[in-house]
Parts: C-alpha cells; structure tokens; sequence
C-alpha cells in the first residue's frame, strides 16, 4: 500500500493516518457518479463540488452500462470514464474510482450485466470463468485509466474493487492481483469493511460508513436503532445496518483490527435514497451533525455518499435500477436518484452543502493536525444507544494542542437542552476548563471548539468556545476566523500578558489567562491580539452563525480570500461564477482597509459599485433589474380521474411495490406548457417545482420519460435544460416538444404499507384519496459571471 518509491510526493498509509509527501493528509470524499449526470454538464457541477471543500472525488463504474451487450464495451460520451478522471484533475480534484465489478449504488443487478446469469459462472467467487470476464472488463478500465495514476502525475488516488462483500477475503485479494496485472494503478486499495467484513490483511484499507435513515429497513415508523450510534462520539467504526437487507443473516465475525488501520470513511450518507416502501425525510442538521461525529470519533478520510445526486441512466434495453424485478428488497424510482444529496439531482444547492462546508473549511485549515490527533472519550460516557439524557462530547488531541466535539442531535428523537455546562480537558502538562462561566448547549447544536491553537506569529489561544473557521492573511497579518456556535457568547482564553483591542469584553484578567469575549459576533469587525514580548498582532474575526453558513475561501486573483455569500462561488480560472434563483446577490469579501486598488477587484454585468462594510467589501450583484418576474408555465388537466392501481409486494422482502408501467395509463393526467422564453439564458437552468397530491408521478417530454418521483414530502424539482439542449444522451427530444411537459399521478392504493416522515404523513394519506398536481412554476437558475482582475484592476 503506498506510492511507489520513486514518487514525487508519496502518499503513504499508516495505522492512523494518511500522508502526502511530508504532510498528513485528511481528505474530504464526496461520491458524483458520472455516468448518471449528463457528460455536457460534469466540469460545472465538479466546480460546484470542489467548491463545498470536497478534494476528493469518488465514482462507480456499472458494469452493465459498459457492457450491456456481452463483449460490446462503451466507454464513450457520457460514459467516458478517462474524461471525467481527466477533468478532475485539470480542476484540482482527486479521484477514487470504484471498479466493481459489483458495486450496488442501487443499480439493477449491483451493476452486473443481465447476460452474466447465463455466463456459466459464479459470480463473486474465484471461479475461472467468472474470473475471466472480469479480467477482460477490468483490461479495458485499465486503458481507459491508463496514465491517470497519483504516481503518474494523475488524480486517482485510490481503486476500490467490489463493495459490500463481507465473507470472502480471498476474493477480495484475488479482485486486487487481477486489477493490477490489468494495469490498474493506485497508491491506495480499498474494500468497504461495514458487516464486520472479513478484509484480506494489508491488502485493501477498509472503509466504513453510516447513514442517519435507511430505505433498505421495513416501512416501520422511526429509526433502525442501530443507526443510533452514529449520533455518539465512538471508537466503534463498524456498521452493521448498511446493506443488512442484501445479507441472509447478522454478521458473525469480528471485522478488520482496527489497531491496524487509519479510521477511514467512504458512506457517510450525505442524504438517503427513496424506495417506494420506505421514504425517509433527511434535513441538513441529520447529515451535519452525522458528518462532525464521525470527524470527533477519529476519522483521517470523510467520505460522503452521496454528495451529488443524481439519475439513473435511460436509454438501456431494460430498466437500470434496482427493483422488485430483478429479486433485490427494494423498489427504487425509474429514474431519480436524488439521494437528498447536498447537490440535487439537477444540481441544486441545499442547506446541507453549507452546513458541511463549514466543517471542510476548517478540515483544510486543520486537517493535518486533526489527522495526527487520536480520539479521546470522557470519563462519564453515554450509557448506551438509548441515552439520550448525557451530553455527548469528545477530543481529538496530541500533546497541548487538539479539538472539543460536541453533538446535542439525532434524527427523529430531540435531544435536550444541556444547562450549566463547563469542558476539563487535560492536555499534555496543563488542564483547560471552558468556558469560563456555565453555558447552554441547546437542543440540536453541534460543533467544535479548539484547544491550544497557534493564530500565528506566535500567538496561541488557550482555548475557544467558538468553532474555527480558517486562518489566512491580511495585508500580511494574520488573520483567525471563528464562527459563534449554538447562541453561546464565544469567548478566548490567551496566554498572560497578552493585550486585547476591539470589540471585545475583558472577562478575567490574571497571572495565568486573559479572557475574553465577543457579546455581539457577525459585527463587521477585527480584533487585534498582541502576544506577550511583543508577539503579533494578529487579527480575528466572529461571524455569526448565519454568517458562518455563508463563508468560503476563495482565491481571487492569486489570494486566498475571506468571502461571505448565499451562493457557492466557483472559480474557474480568472473568472468567478454563481449560480442563483435570487434576484440579487450579496458578495462581500474581506479585504484589507483603504486599500482601493483591492475594491476594484472584480467587474461584470450587473456588479454595483462596492461599498465598505467594516473590513468587507460588499458588491451587490443584481441579475437583469433584479425584480424580473420569472417565466411562468401553464397548467392544463387533462384528465382528473385516475384508476388506483392494485397493491402488490414483491422482491425477496414482499415489501410493497411500486406501480408498474402500464398502470400509468390510468393516471390523472395534466399537461404543462413552457414558453420558450424560459430558456433565454443559454448556460442557465430551469427547474420546473411541483407541489402534487399523490403517490407517485412522471414527467414525460415527447411521450418518453424523463423523470419520476415518489411523493416524500418536499416539492418535486425536474431541471429541464438538459431535455431542450439535447445534453442528455437517452433523451433527445424536438425542441418544439421539450415545451409541453406531461406529468401522470396515481394515488396510493390502499392497502400498500409505505412510510414517511411523521411531519408529512397528511400527505400521503390525502394520496389515498385523489391524485392532482395542485402547482407548478418554473425557477429561473442564472449565472453571474464576475471577471477577476489582474493586479486587483478592472477587466
């Protein structure tokens, strides 16, 4: 495992860590699958992940999209593996590529072709013949791949071989040897090691997961309770939910030796799928609060699945999902597979994106240190899984430096307010109390506090009750951003001697420590620390936790740069863009003070002139007159009646089906007209929002499908540039056609047994009853494009 010796910086695995050429490395993972999101579209969606903090890009190869047809290999358009592998690392991304040849991701089969169950073999064995097909498919990956290794000078860091395979170690070991005499090159192998999955020894590093709902349990009400664990700071990585439906029995083994092994993730569910019977509701707090567990409880490699959503691919000659006819558990829609990512199936942005960029902002301002940090539990730790009385909290530490963890939130079950909460910490030769007075610790907050963090230039604080941000630099000081946490007054401890000047209030003052606090964060003001012998000054900024939301680093014109917008902005060469539904945006970026050739810094249609907002520069970016109504769309119902299709179970769990085909037919039909003016905006997106009653929907454009939905709560989104510019390979239609869109509803048989959310339970009981689309309206999605400056001057 590792680079080879002749590498120009090795990235290596040790029992705790990663590391590249000299520096530990935390990598953060987000999965986009290519082959599922048009090709004309991936270097824009990739800019929109590398700007959530993701480094690392992971992505399944399905064998049945390269080889559908036995010995027929595609390997082109929006299946060109090499591409996407090529524009991840022309964008700065790295790639871990998951090669199969059985993956799942919720595919038919897991991936494997349907002419596979007449090969005459046995699949996910050692057997020759079985053997022998792999060896081809993984021959032509190699080709497609060839080049494109870390020690190369390419972006794959790692290849994963199989997924899910918990009892065949030698398998597994087997999968490695046949990829690399293939040609398959890659500093790093890995296995998912979840199920107590006996892994080849050294052979592949075993990746874990953990997801906060299931749509692979029963329709009951509530959580599996195993999924519990993922909410308490553990040194327990294994999970034995994920995957348990595809299993015949609880897993008996032991799993890898942990003691041998960096604590590495690969599935920390970044939403959670729809299966027709079970329809779990995911909001960002559940996903959030998952992500920084997992990072308080050792983990050196965040991985998300999945972190861009996606659909699944059309145009096969059967259907590619899993479902109840090819004999999985599960029914999962024809087409979406949204996943409630961070990036939607259309590339919508959601509240999740931000709330984990803010941990990534910190894990690439910290993530060298946090890797050589080992975890560190209380002496009073949560009794069980059903605790949920005893504050949960963590450290990861080495030596006088490292982290609080702190997580007050689980999906489903409300945690309570913690009253009269003081942290001790002992750390090497010292012991840190904080915060200097008893907080609150409110229902629902999660974040993270430093211990003995340099700012630099000598400058260390002692202890903060505020979550760090990032450190950059200022008109060459640095510069420390935090941001407020949970409605707790951050506060600063700092060595003895040093002095404070601000918008700060002295808290104590004595021969050990000068405390301070920031009554109002978000105050568009630095405070400056002068360290003792005259060390520094070095500035720091609180923003608030609305703020927080809002914060990226950015590199504008060369310089890392402080920037607070709604929208994620991307950087794409000397060019920023934002994709927004706003008719105005605010863009502020922290820039030093009175200096005027900075505030000229970025230039492009609708920029006002900037204005100073504290240390912030503020443009207010404006799209036409910034009050343009938006297209609107007519809606016709064609028919109001639908027929109920009859309740049906099926698959190797008898859980309830979806309906099939030809039960559309009987659909309340309505027909919606786009006007052509929508479309105005060549690069934009459109996305069509429908509020419906129902069980179930699909859109259809020309008479073929192109997406469907099963009703969940939220409002169905449909991005629908793709199906009039022709993008999407599978569903090319007439431009005078991708106008009228139909969409067909059926209610919910009465008999069928599907779970949802309590919170929308009403809704799907209503389904029972009728089945109409009750709204629609299109959501212009526009670009503003800001041209960044040479020098800091206008273009």
């Amino acid at each position: 495992m590792g680079s080879r010796e002749d590498a120009p910086h090795p990235l290596e695995a040790d029992s705790r860590k990663l590391q590249r050429g000299t520096e530990p490395w935390l990598p953060v993972m987000g999965e986009f699958h290519f082959s599922r999101y048009p090709a004309a579209e991936w270097r824009e969606e990739l800019l929109k992940v590398r700007a959530g903090g993701i480094d690392l890009l992971a992505t399944y190869l399905f064998w049945n999209q390269h080889e559908e047809e036995r010995g027929t290999l595609r390997f082109d358009g929006g299946l060109d593996i090499r591409r996407f592998t090529e524009l991840c690392g022309e964008l700065g991304l790295y790639i871990s590529v998951r090669i199969g040849p059985w993956s799942h991701g919720e595919c038919r089969n897991g991936g494997f072709p349907d002419w596979l169950q007449q090969a005459g073999c046995t699949p996910r064995t050692d057997d020759p013949a079985y053997l022998a097909l792999v060896e081809s498919y993984y021959t032509r990956i190699s080709h497609e791949l060839r080049g494109l290794g870390y020690d190369d000078g390419g972006p794959i860091v790692a290849v994963q071989v199989e997924n899910e395979l918990y009892d065949q170690p030698g398998h597994l070991r087997t999968l490695r040897a046949l990829a690399e005499r293939a040609g398959i090159r890659a500093p790093l192998w890995t296995a998912t090691g979840w199920g107590a999955a006996d892994i080849p020894v050294d052979v592949l590093l075993p990746l874990y997961g953990g997801y906060p709902e299931a749509f692979w349990e029963d329709a009951h009400e509530g959580w599996t309770r195993e999924m519990r664990r993922h909410y308490f700071f553990t040194a327990i990585r294994d999970d034995h939910a994920i995957g348990a439906d595809l299993r015949p029995s609880a897993p008996a083994g032991t799993g890898p030796d942990d003691r041998r092994y960096p604590y590495a993730t690969c599935e920390l569910g970044g939403g959670m799928a729809i299966a027709y019977h079970r329809r779990p509701l995911v909001p960002a707090a559940d996903v959030s609060s998952l992500a920084l567990t997992k990072l308080g409880s050792g983990s050196v490699w965040q991985g998300y699945y999945l972190y861009h959503g996606c659909s699944q691919r059309l145009g096969h000659a059967v259907p590619n999902q899993e479902s109840h006819d090819t004999g999985y558990p599960n029914d999962l829609p024809a087409v979406n597979y949204d996943f409630q990512a961070p990036l939607g199936e259309y590339g919508q942005v959601r509240p999740s994106f931000h709330a984990l960029r803010l941990q990534h902002l910190l894990i690439r301002d910290s993530g060298a240190d946090l890797a050589d940090m080992p975890l560190h539990l209380p002496d009073d730790e949560p009794a069980g899984l059903d605790d949920r009385e005893s504050l949960r909290w963590s450290v990861r530490a080495n030596g006088e430096t490292g982290f609080l963890f702190v997580n007050n939130h689980q999906p489903h079950e409300t945690l309570p307010d913690h009253d009269g909460v003081r942290f001790q910490v002992h750390l090497g030769g010292r012991t840190a109390t904080l915060p200097a007075q008893d907080v609150t610790v409110p229902s629902g907050a999660h974040f993270v506090w430093p211990l003995g963090y340099g700012i630099g230039r000598g400058v260390r604080l002692e202890w903060a009750s505020a979550q760090p941000v990032t450190r950059l630099e200022l008109d060459g000081d640095p510069v420390a951003v935090f941001a407020a946490t949970a409605g707790i007054t951050p506060q600063f401890a700092l060595p003895a001697g040093c002095e404070v000047s601000g918008p700060v209030r002295r808290d104590a003052d004595d021969s050990d420590l000068v405390v301070v606090s920031v009554p109002e964060p978000g105050s568009p003001t630095l405070w400056t620390v002068t360290g003792p012998q005259g060390a520094g000054p070095v500035h720091l900024l609180v923003l608030s936790e609305e703020q927080a939301l809002r914060a990226q680093r950015v590199s504008i014109g060369g310089t890392d740069r402080l920037v607070l917008c709604a929208e994620p902005v991307l950087t794409d060469g000397s060019e920023l863009r934002i994709h927004t539904t706003r008719g105005e945006v605010d863009l502020s970026v922290l820039l030093p003070p009175g200096d005027t050739a900075a505030t000229r810094l970025l230039a492009g249609p609708g920029a006002s002139a900037p204005r100073t907002d504290g240390p912030f520069t503020r443009w207010a970016l404006t799209i036409g007159t910034g009050t343009d109504s938006p297209p609107r769309c007519e809606v016709a119902c064609v028919r109001a009646e639908a027929v109920v299709p009859p309740a049906r179970t099926g698959g190797s769990h008898h859980r309830a089906s979806a309906p099939r085909d030809a039960d559309f037919d009987g659909a309340a039909v309505y027909r919606i007209t786009v006007p052509v003016s929508a479309f105005d905006d060549p690069d934009g997106e459109v996305l069509l929002r429908l509020s419906y009653t129902g069980d179930v929907a699909r859109a259809y454009l020309d008479g073929r499908l192109v997406a469907d939905h099963f009703w969940y709560g939220p409002d169905w989104e449909i991005g629908l540039r793709r199906f009039t510019d022709g993008a999407a390979e599978a569903v090319e239609v007439a431009e005078a056609a991708s106008h009228e869109i139909e969409i067909r509803v059926l209610p919910l048989p009465q008999d069928s047994e599907v779970y949802v959310d309590a919170s929308v339970r009403a809704g799907l009981e209503a389904a029972r009853e009728r089945a109409s689309v009750n709204s629609a309206a299109l959501v212009p999605v526009r670009r503003i494009a800001l041209a960044v400056a040479a020098g800091g001057g206008t273009d």
